[in-house]
């Protein structure tokens, strides 16, 4: 911190910010320096949010969806223009090197501006209620409405956009939400918080409590005030979420370990750079992080040189140093799992082709070959700057040992052979396939969620708003 005073941050509750009486050290992953001081929350406090939010949605309901589309135009405005403060502070609590921080901040802005379209979209449809007999004279029609407060628990990887698709669509539809930040990433949030008060947003209508999950976030699932759970991170809490969750709806966002396939007729010019992209962005530490890599056995070893010889050209450093490709991984405990996998994988046979030993905080780009199926690195999520490139004989040997994994978010394919791409997307078991392009890609809008152990429901506004709402039937009788 060159010797600045470390500054004591407090939750946002109602409107305001509230102090609280413990605190934990927020450090700098890469450097390990002490950023802030972060409220180590009581469940009291995360009801008293709750309580706020309950009561502000009585307000909240009542906007019109020009009211609500207005003040999320406008935050996506106020964000545009503080664009580069909230990227450093990604970058900073994150170590997400620079660059990558701000392409997260331009993604949260058009986030932000796809939920002001589609507050003005919750369409209801009509019910044709003559197509049954006894239904002859009745018009018949549904609606969307709010469902109440809304839980909110996010990952550190993406601090900001992952926060306004949980935030975003919860205004949209005119709810209320209390939002409990990665430990790792609060301060994004509070700025979050901040500007969309000054964008309109009720007092009360967005409640960041910060701490810890196995203490606040007991209190979501069991207060009766909060209709839905809206979770991004590891399977195993998930699986808890599901069973301590009762008749809330739930959104699950969970691991995943998602597979490239590289057929014999790839564009190898495009494949490589894309397929570089998605292993080694912010250091691996994405859900939808390129972590397999099936190539087929007629161009591996031109692909496999390919690869190498372009991870080379990253750049490792601190996340502020605009060069930097990728910087430190989230914490030391994530650090010493990667390692320990690796050293796994090593002792079983595996080739390094680079990386493999960490630097004080930082993980190099890994590469890795001849690794068998059942090493964590392969069937395990590695969320890490780790990538493994197997050989294979067919597109239907690299499906099968897609599927093989428990877990199903994207997968990915490169072919120019229309029938191949055709034949591995209907095969893949995955909640989205992409077709020359790595399962690294989302759009921020497109209906995005998984099968097997990678979640339930579907995030994407649209879709998220649709999770986040009842559908009403109203009949009249002529």
């Amino acid at each position: 911190m060159n010797g600045a005073a470390v500054i004591r941050k407090a939750n946002f509750i109602g409107g305001r910010w509230k102090s609280s009486f413990f605190h934990y050290e927020l450090k700098n992953p890469y450097d390990l320096s002490t950023i802030a001081e972060i409220p180590l929350s009581t469940p009291e406090e995360m009801e008293e949010a709750i309580a706020e939010a309950e009561q502000a949605y009585a307000l909240v309901k009542t906007l019109s969806s020009h009211e609500r589309s207005s003040i999320l135009y406008r935050a996506a405005q106020l964000l545009e223009e503080r664009a580069e403060d909230f990227a450093r502070t990604i970058s900073l609590e994150a170590a997400k090197p620079i660059k990558t921080a701000r392409m997260e901040v331009t993604r949260s802005i058009q986030t932000f501006l796809f939920a002001a379209e589609e507050a003005k979209r919750m369409y209801g449809e009509s019910i044709p209620m003559d197509a049954a007999k006894g239904g002859e004279g009745k018009i018949a029609f549904t609606v969307r409405e709010p469902i109440g407060v809304i839980g909110a628990i996010t990952p550190f990887n993406f601090p900001l956009n992952l926060v306004a698709h949980k935030v975003a669509p919860a205004i949209a539809s005119g709810n209320t939400i209390v939002l409990k930040p990665a430990e790792q990433t609060p301060l994004t949030s509070f700025k979050l918080a901040e500007l969309l008060r000054d964008a309109g947003l009720p007092d009360g209508a967005l409640n960041v409590v910060a701490g810890d999950g196995p203490t606040l976030g007991p209190v979501l699932l069991a207060d009766e005030r909060v209709k839905k759970i809206s979770f991004t991170g590891s399977p195993e809490v998930g699986k808890l979420i599901r069973s301590q969750s009762g008749l809330k709806k739930i959104t699950l966002e969970l691991g995943s370990n998602s597979a490239l396939i590289i057929d014999e007729q790839a564009d190898l010019d495009k494949a490589v750079p894309k397929a570089l992209t998605g292993a080694f962005t912010y250091a691996g530490q994405v859900c939808i992080h390129t972590q397999r890599i099936y190539v087929h056995e007629a161009i591996y070893d031109a692909f496999v040189e390919r690869f190498v010889e372009a991870a080379k050209t990253l750049i490792v450093g601190a996340p502020s140093d605009e060069q930097t490709d990728v910087s430190a991984v989230v914490n030391q405990r994530s650090l010493q799992r990667i390692t320990a996998w690796l050293d796994e994988a090593r002792q079983s046979g595996a080739t390094f082709l680079a990386g493999g030993e960490a630097n004080g905080q930082v993980i190099p780009p890994t590469i890795l070959t001849d690794v068998n199926e059942s090493e964590k690195v392969v069937c395990q999520e590695v969320f890490g700057p780790v990538v493994i490139i197997n050989r294979v004989g067919s597109v239907e040997e690299a499906v099968r040992l897609t599927n093989q994994s428990r877990y199903g978010l994207n997968a990915g394919i490169f072919t120019t052979n229309l029938d191949a791409a055709f034949r591995a997307a209907q095969g893949l078991h995955v909640g989205q396939v992409m077709i020359n392009e790595i399962p690294t890609f989302r759009a921020d809008h497109m209906p995005y969620g998984g099968v097997k152990d990678s979640g339930i429901g579907k995030e994407g506004i649209r879709y998220a708003i649709s999770e986040m709402t009842e559908e009403k039937l109203i009949v009249i009788q002529l």
